[in-house]
């Protein structure tokens, strides 16, 4: 039997590569890998024109697709971009927050969507243990540093007592930070304010590896931004991919994984960065030896965090479980 035609998209990952150079095959599909420089026009292409088959796509775009209780996609448990997220808030210096608390009360900005997938985790990191209430603030939501395409292919969903307003015209997120026409961001791409080191932005937690290594030690959560979902329409013709699929990514990540653990032997020396060995040897003392697991059992903590956080925070009108979002088969993975 001729094998599936494809088509899967996803950024440029490392965990990833070993799919697109033909180093991983997937069984039984011939498929075809697409990107983006942006990935949020991988979703649009996914949500909004119906471009692949199977695609990565961001938690809070992926539980925004549900309708009368279902999605026209189903995920599987792989997760191509996970970050710790107390190093993606920023401040103004001249804004008064010396600490977490102090966020009450002020404007801040927030890339792309109200609760993206870089704001769902640090808001919901900052109600749990610091008190921090998103409706006393004022959001304004838009752009980094470059024109930004409208995220019109999902609901903005938010609250009714938060007080949303989109980008003023013209203007750039990163740029009303430094200026300290906004208080705050939180944004999954850094402001180029803090990338040329402005003496007028900081980050909230300033040694935020420390902050976020002890969040782990503490919670058990390493938190995940983006997901893999397959058209629940393919799967119902051709239920047998969803394995098939699952183990691709998972034998891409495996290589790109062998490819690091190798690298020690050498020093690391296909990398230009000075003690890279050391940060993988850190990171696996930290993580554990799957130090980027797929599957459900090792994320649990993980994906109910994300799921309880777009529940708190008015994003889903219902706490989604994770019967809700993967397939059967997948639950005890």
């Amino acid at each position: 039997m001729a094998n599936k035609k494809l088509d899967l998209a996803f950024w440029d990952y490392d965990r990833t590569r070993a799919l697109v150079d033909g180093t991983v095959k997937i069984d039984g599909v011939d498929g075809t890998f697409h990107s983006a420089p942006i990935v949020t026009e991988i979703f649009r292409g996914m949500i909004a024109d119906g471009s692949f088959d199977v695609s990565e796509l961001g938690f809070t775009y992926f539980l925004r697709t549900f309708k009368d209780g279902e999605s026209p996609f189903v995920a599987i448990p792989v997760f191509p971009n996970r970050a710790f997220r107390h190093s993606a808030i920023f401040v103004n210096k001249a804004s008064g927050i010396e600490k977490p608390e102090d966020l009450n009360g002020k404007t801040i900005g927030e890339l792309a969507l109200y609760s993206h997938d870089a704001g769902i985790m640090p808001k919901g990191m900052l109600m749990d243990e610091f008190g921090f209430k998103p409706e006393t603030c004022r959001w304004v939501i838009g752009g980094l540093d470059w024109p930004l395409k409208a995220i019109d292919f999902v609901p903005h969903t938010h609250p009714a007592n938060v007080e949303v307003s989109d980008i003023a015209k013209g203007k750039e997120l990163g740029a009303m930070l430094e200026a300290g026409e906004i208080d705050a961001l939180i944004s999954a791409d850094v402001p180029k304010c803090m990338l040329e080191h402005s003496p007028k932005v900081r980050r909230l937690f300033p040694d935020s590896k420390q902050v976020e290594q002890a969040y782990y030690k503490r919670t058990g959560i390493f938190p995940i931004m983006h997901t893999v979902v397959i058209r629940r329409d393919l799967l119902k013709q051709h239920p047998e991919l969803a394995q098939a699929i699952y183990q691709g990514f998972c034998d891409a990540k495996k290589a790109a994984e062998d490819k690091y653990r190798h690298g020690l032997i050498f020093n690391s020396m296909g990398t230009m960065f000075p003690w890279f060995s050391q940060l993988v040897e850190e990171d696996v003392t930290v993580l554990g030896e799957d130090w980027w697991p797929y599957g459900i059992a090792a994320n649990r903590k993980s994906i109910d965090a994300v799921l309880r956080y777009h529940h708190e925070q008015g994003i889903t009108d219902r706490l989604f479980t994770m019967e809700d979002i993967f397939l059967p088969e997948f639950l005890g993975s």
